[in-house]
């Protein structure tokens, strides 16, 4: 199931496209929108995101299941954040084309531990 979240705490469950685009258009200046996929049996955060930035441009990012997996990109035209948004809702396989996507994940991975740097009693 695909739900659009905005910054406002506004939600609709399966949007249409008209919907992803008018919640697009409505952000002001620090509001974001989120699109989700929530589907039985699929494992992880799937989702893409758009914050529209103070300096009018368009910051998206999007994570494919885990941390590892989670990208950026910016622009400065919102057509082009709506082809982004509308291409990942609708699973075309070329939505990310036109951007240069950034690997993020490492900001958002568990660091891994070792034996080694556990503090000894």
């Amino acid at each position: 199931m695909l739900i659009a979240t905005n910054g406002r705490g506004h939600v609709v469950k399966h949007p249409s496209k008209p919907t992803i685009g008018t919640m697009l258009a409505d952000l002001r200046q620090g509001d974001h929108l989120i699109l989700e996929r929530r589907d039985e049996g699929l494992e992880g955060d799937w989702y893409i995101q758009v914050l529209f930035r103070d300096d009018n441009t368009f910051q998206l990012e999007y994570r494919d299941g885990v941390a590892t997996e989670h990208y950026q990109t910016l622009t400065a035209s919102q057509e082009k954040a709506g082809q982004a948004l509308l291409g990942w809702a609708t699973g075309q396989p070329d939505w990310q084309e036109g951007f240069q996507w950034n690997n993020i994940g490492a900001m958002f991975a568990v660091p891994i531990i070792k034996a080694k740097d556990l503090p000894t009693a």
